[in-house]
C-alpha cells in the first residue's frame, strides 16, 4: 500500500493515464563512471525505468562501494617524475587517491 491509500495496482492504472511507463529491471550490477576516475559501483540493485513524454529516467537503490581506476599515463608520469618502477607508481597513487602531485612528493621523500 503506498501512502495516501493507493494501491499499487491502483498507482501503476493513474501512471499508465498519464502515458507514464514503469519497468523494474533485473540489474545485476550497475556501475557508475565519474570523471575524476572513482567508481560507483552496485551490486545486486533495485533498478526502475520510467518512461514520460519520451524522456527515460533510472532509479537505482541499494548499497553502494566507490571504486578508483588509476589512468594508465598518470601511472607512467609519476614513476618517471619520481624515478621508480610503474609498479611503486601505481601503489603510491593508490594510496594517495590518484593525486599525482602528492604521490610523486611521497616518493621522492624515500
Amino acid at each position: 500500500m503506498f501512502p495516501g491509500g493507493v494501491n499499487p495496482k491502483q498507482m501503476g492504472q493513474m501512471m499508465k493515464r498519464f502515458g507514464i511507463k514503469n519497468e523494474e529491471l533485473e540489474a545485476k550490477r550497475v556501475i557508475i563512471e565519474l570523471e575524476n576516475g572513482k567508481k560507483i559501483v552496485f551490486e545486486k540493485p533495485s533498478v526502475q525505468s520510467i518512461e514520460m513524454q519520451g524522456s527515460k529516467t533510472y532509479t537505482i537503490a541499494g548499497s553502494s562501494t566507490e571504486e578508483h581506476t588509476i589512468p594508465e599515463e598518470d601511472i607512467k608520469m609519476v614513476a618517471e617524475q619520481a624515478g621508480v618502477s610503474e609498479k611503486k607508481a601505481k601503489e603510491q597513487l593508490e594510496k594517495d587517491g590518484g593525486d599525482i602531485a602528492q604521490a610523486i612528493l611521497h616518493l621522492k621523500e624515500n
